[in-house]
């Protein structure tokens, strides 16, 4: 029940962050050609499924320079809807499981891909990411993800795991 909650929290974030966006006039951030972030083209609202969505976000992770020791798995979670937007939400979960030590910790990157009811079909869908307890919310194309984010988490889980156990 707690990881469902947890869950919950962080999706419940990226909604909030896109409904904002979409009640505020939002600036284009300015990005230097020299530090270009990548991205994949999204498909159009018209096209989107829940399997569609898995694939996207699945090739938009490939485009973060990871170390090849980083592991995932995605997952579609559950959607919800407002009067205006239907949001998809996912889970990818990271891990870097070695042969001495298979089960390891993981970190988690939740996704929210939104489907605006009131936008033209044919525009792409919105899509935010944020990691696990981290406030900061992402867009894809805006920020470079860093493994070193996922380390973080999953050192903070074994550091909190460690003094539970004390």
């Amino acid at each position: 029940m707690g990881e469902d909650l947890h869950i919950r929290t962080e999706s419940a974030q990226l909604v909030t962050a896109l409904l904002d966006r979409h009640r505020h006039a939002v600036r284009k951030e300015q990005v230097d050609a020299d530090s270009e972030m990548r991205n994949i083209t999204w498909v159009a609202r018209k096209d989107f499924t829940v399997e569609v969505g898995k694939r996207q976000i699945g090739e938009y992770i490939q485009t973060w320079e990871l170390q090849p020791c980083w592991l995932y798995s995605l997952d579609f979670l559950y959607l919800t809807e407002d009067e205006h937007h239907t949001f998809y939400h996912y889970r990818a979960r990271f891990s870097t499981p070695t042969q001495r030590e298979p089960i390891q910790g993981t970190a988690s990157v939740y996704f929210v891909v939104d489907i605006s009811k009131v936008k033209p079909h044919n525009l792409p869908v919105e899509v935010l990411f944020v990691v696990e307890s981290n406030r900061l919310v992402h867009t894809p194309g805006r920020s470079r993800f860093r493994d070193k984010w996922l380390a973080d988490v999953i050192k903070s889980k074994t550091l909190l795991r460690r003094a539970a156990d004390l």
